[in-house]
């Protein structure tokens, strides 16, 4: 399976009958899926089948779902608002007991107050509605097509740049594994210095026992090992998710996370202007290739 984005935008039109429509789908960053819906006042009975054909396609992101109608104006009615009317009415009848000298109201002045002419929709029968839905779910059907399509060209894009931050990380981390200060001879010399100045410090007084304390600290804190085993099995690991493919985000950012934790223990290992160096390095690629990772679905 590709890999997909959670960054995307779709649209797609449709008329049926005296009714055209536009479905706008926009998809950004999101923890899990977070599905938006703005629907026309009647067509709340589509909302369930709406998240279901979004639930079916996507995983993560945070989707607004949007559905602007028009319907041909030739085709509503104009129609008298009998409770709008009665008190227009009930006012004028008013005013004659209050003014009785009041000029009668002009029919064209009555029926010119707002809200006693009102336009509106014909009802449809459930045969021409049960048809408008359908194709209003199709056009949902094709935007959704388009936005999953636009997704997985952007996920492609990202994989693309992350798989070469892998391989940055294994060059450092090969790196590092090849320094001439992690050679034994070296790392014996620096122990041997390093010995040699705390017996000075101590005036030829030191603790023997406490001498051995030291010698293994220091040798211990030079290891760094077990931090770069890691890091090589973290770039085995999150090539074999990217290779997996599907909505594998969530796993990658834990394992960007793995590897920034094992960069930090070697940089406090490190005592070794080259090992800092390479360190500082790993960091800096780390942290833009958990950018990029945390845009996958």
């Amino acid at each position: 399976m590709a890999l997909a984005s959670m960054t995307g935008f779709a649209r797609s039109v449709g008329e049926s009958g005296v009714v055209r429509w536009t479905w706008e789908l926009r998809s950004v960053n999101g923890k899990s899926l977070d599905l938006r819906i703005r629907i026309p006042a009647g067509l709340e009975a589509l909302e369930p089948q709406i998240r279901e054909r979004c639930s079916k396609v996507l995983r993560r992101g945070n989707v607004s779902i949007g559905l602007a109608m028009h319907r041909d104006q030739s085709e509503q009615l104009l129609q008298v608002n009998e409770s709008a009317l009665e008190a227009v009415l009930s006012t004028i009848d008013l005013l004659k007991d209050r003014v009785p000298d009041l000029a009668p109201p002009s029919l064209d002045g009555i029926l010119s107050q707002k809200g006693v002419f009102e336009l509106k929709e014909p009802e449809d029968d459930e045969e021409t509605q049960a048809a408008l839905h359908r194709a209003l779910l199709t056009t949902l059907d094709a935007a959704l097509i388009d936005l999953v399509d636009m997704r997985h060209t952007e996920g492609q894009a990202i994989s693309d740049v992350v798989r070469a931050q892998f391989d940055r990380i294994s060059q450092l981390t090969q790196a590092a594994e090849d320094l001439p200060a992690r050679h034994p001879d070296a790392i014996k010399e620096r122990l041997r210095k390093q010995v040699a100045d705390l017996m000075e410090a101590s005036d030829g007084q030191f603790d023997p026992q406490r001498l051995h304390q030291e010698a293994v600290f220091l040798a211990t804190k030079a290891d760094i090992r077990e931090e770069l085993d890691r890091l090589h099995a973290h770039v085995s690991a999150a090539r074999d998710l990217m290779g997996t493919g599907g909505a594998v985000g969530r796993r990658l950012d834990f394992l960007a996370q793995e590897f920034n934790r094992e960069a930090n223990t070697l940089c406090s290992k490190s005592n070794d202007v080259d090992l800092t160096a390479i360190g500082l390095d790993l960091k800096a690629v780390i942290d833009q290739m958990r950018e990029q990772i945390q845009n996958l679905e």
